[in-house]
């Protein structure tokens, strides 16, 4: 069962649309924040979606304020992890009896882990970041790592060998340092996940999927 709503996240800021699919008999819930540069419906995210939820994963997407004003321009850092902290009370109102894990594509991960990395609600089990951008491409560094030593939740990194925001040697070190955390990676992919003609789309569902399942049974 797919359907739309609007949900409003402050009066300085507005309301923002939301998907929501829910399968039948949904082990837990993922709420999926959409990359910097394409919308909650961009089709790396429908089909992951897609995907999750045919292995009874309810994913809850939202746009950023920016994008649903379909700017160029993301949000502050401020704006952003607001809209964040009001989606994650939105999903726990609606499915209040299912564990629920935090997720984003490259900002959407960032802007979702500095939100929480201030509070973290008791009922987040984890987050899931699909290619963290660490730096810019070309300028290497881990600054943008530093907030996640805070965040105390179990944590998955899923990243490309050869993505750009995320050179493998930075990642490696950044993800080493925190306990909580799991590195898988993608050889050859870059910060779309892929390689060529090649989309790792199974893999990350398959890796989304066994991790939910391990942590939820923690």
């Amino acid at each position: 069962m797919s359907q739309k709503i609007t949900v409003h996240v402050s009066d300085s800021i507005g309301s923002v649309s939301c998907l929501i699919d829910e399968p039948e008999n949904p082990l837990g819930i993922l709420i999926l924040a959409h990359g910097a540069g394409a919308p909650m419906d961009h089709s790396f995210l429908q089909t992951l979606a897609e995907k999750l939820i045919e292995n009874n994963i309810v994913v809850f997407r939202f746009n950023f304020p920016y994008m649903e004003k379909k700017s160029k321009r993301p949000d502050v850092a401020a704006v952003a992890e607001k809209t964040v902290a009001v989606m994650l009370e939105k999903a726990h109102d609606l499915f209040p009896t299912l564990p629920l894990f935090v997720s984003g594509k490259s900002f959407g991960g960032r802007m979702s882990s500095q939100r929480l990395s201030k509070d973290c609600p008791d009922f987040v089990k984890g987050i899931i970041f699909y290619g963290f951008p660490l730096h810019p491409s070309g300028k290497p560094s881990t600054d943008r790592a530093d907030h996640l030593h805070a965040l105390k939740i179990p944590m998955l990194f899923l990243q490309g060998t050869k993505d750009t925001l995320a050179t493998l040697d930075l990642i490696n070190e950044v993800t080493n340092k925190l306990p909580t955390s799991n590195l898988i990676t993608y050889e050859g992919a870059d910060h779309s996940f892929k390689k060529g003609k090649k989309l790792f789309m199974d893999e990350l569902v398959r890796d989304t999927i066994e991790w939910i399942v391990e942590i939820k049974s923690i």
